[in-house]
């Protein structure tokens, strides 16, 4: 690898950092961060050292980390420094591998990936999903490559840089699983968030309180948008060579940001899991944006392919109407309260396809799974709880043990493997007029109005 930046050796003159960690290699690079390979001295244990550029991200990152500090299914954020006048560095546990790569290699390999695998790992995003939804933390870009996997088969979330906590401290929706998680201390979580025991909330009332909450403050003055600024919280070699990925098999990210007041935007997470609310402008959502993109990532563990790989904002939306059909007050009440309902609108479509038939040769079970957070209304969408409980992975065949699921050792860089890296050539575009033969703009007394056929 060519050599970093010289603002990304800073980390090897931070003398509380040499002291105890061990610098190997730098194994990604990015805008925002870099990321390194290292040994802690102590115990000899690797790590992935996060060198983060952009304070806004690295904060948020922190405070999801530390809310959920005892969670399985989520990366372990061991420690991190950080003073007024240097970059925060993340001391992050080390994992091989991700669910792109799973993905990728299963592609190639006959059989793909057989029921009892597909259902282990949805059970591990979910768990992971839940551990987030239960603290209100928002993860706001879930993507196979931001699911992480050891060589033990456990697959962790990662990439907290756009996440966001959703309530006051001391509110935990009802669940039926007993076991809650384990307990931070006000030390852990510097917001004052915390785990608390389980209540006995109803869904309604989940919702209910969901609908009336204000995000909390947790922004800080910043002149860097959130968007794509963690690409590199995977601790792996994904996002190398000055993006290599871009305009290829990569999950496109775009840039946005929270404004400084603490509103919430709707342009994060990567365009091929984001929710349709958020690409009509929505800045009133919540965790079930995070459900949409399991959606989405489910169908992809199911079929191999990306549910809907658009090539931009609009592309994507016209990808999703031509499987559900037409965004309207009967399938969403209150979708024309989005802030760009009325901007841009779709032709009549008369026959949507449906998610089975994007699902060929799936069962039913696995397509109802699918749908069940696949559709335009949010309040419809299954909770993790929910799913968690779902009949489908209590029937035959059951998840297979960890140890039986098939991990490639690391990540696969190569740019030939059959459908792989290079497969969506235009990822890259950004043009939202790209292939639509006709546009129809119409000015009105409020503006113009798009309409795409």
């Amino acid at each position: 690898m060519d050599s970093p930046p010289a603002k990304s050796w800073s980390i090897h003159s931070r003398p509380e950092i040499i002291a105890k960690y061990k610098i190997l290699e730098r194994v990604g690079s990015g805008a925002y961060s870099d990321v390194y390979r290292a040994i802690r001295l102590s115990d000899n244990l690797t790590v992935a050292l996060k060198e983060v550029h952009d304070y806004q991200s690295a904060f948020r990152e922190i405070e999801a980390l530390q809310a959920l500090h005892s969670c399985p299914n989520v990366v372990v954020l061991h420690e991190y420094f950080w003073r007024e006048d240097e970059d925060a560095v993340l001391v992050l546990e080390f994992l091989t591998t991700d669910l792109a790569t799973v993905i990728r290699s299963a592609k190639k390999r006959e059989g793909g990936i057989v029921r009892g695998e597909v259902k282990r790992w949805m059970l591990q995003i979910l768990s992971g999903v839940d551990a987030c939804h239960r603290n209100m933390v928002v993860h706001r870009d879930l993507k196979p490559s931001n699911l992480l996997i050891g060589d033990n088969g456990v697959l962790k979330l990662a990439d907290f840089g756009q996440a966001r906590i959703l309530l006051e401290p001391g509110f935990v929706p009802d669940d039926e699983n007993p076991e809650p998680y384990a307990q931070s201390t006000p030390s852990q979580c510097r917001a004052g968030y915390r785990v608390q025991e389980h209540g006995t909330m109803s869904k309604e009332e989940y919702f209910r309180v969901l609908d009336e909450v204000k995000v909390k403050e947790l922004d800080k003055e910043t002149s860097v948008p959130d968007g794509d600024t963690s690409c590199l919280a995977t601790c792996t070699t994904s996002d190398i060579e000055d993006d290599i990925l871009k305009g290829s098999y990569s999950y496109e990210a775009e840039e946005g940001g929270d404004d400084r007041n603490g509103a919430l935007t709707s342009c994060v997470g990567t365009r091929w899991f984001r929710a349709p609310e958020l690409l009509y402008g929505s800045t009133d959502y919540g965790l079930e944006i995070d459900l949409w993109s399991l959606g989405c990532i489910f169908a992809e563990l199911l079929t191999l392919e990306p549910l809907f790989p658009g090539t931009a904002d609009i592309d994507q939306l016209s990808r999703i109407i031509s499987v559900l059909g037409n965004l309207t007050e009967e399938v969403w009440p209150g979708c024309v309260k989005l802030p760009d309902y009325r901007i841009i609108s779709f032709n009549k479509v008369e026959n949507p396809v449906g998610i089975e038939a994007c699902l060929r040769n799936r069962s039913p079970d696995e397509v109802s799974l699918v749908k069940k957070l696949i559709c335009y209304d949010p309040a419809r969408r299954a909770t993790t709880m929910e799913l968690l409980q779902d009949k489908y992975f209590n029937e035959e065949p059951l998840p297979v043990p960890l140890s039986e699921l098939h991990v490639p050792p690391t990540k696969d860089m190569s740019s030939d493997s059959p459908g792989g890296w290079q497969e969506y050539e235009d990822m890259g575009t950004d043009s939202d007029f790209d292939d639509f033969a006709r546009v129809n703009a119409t000015s009105t007394s409020t503006g113009s109005y798009i309409q795409f056929s």
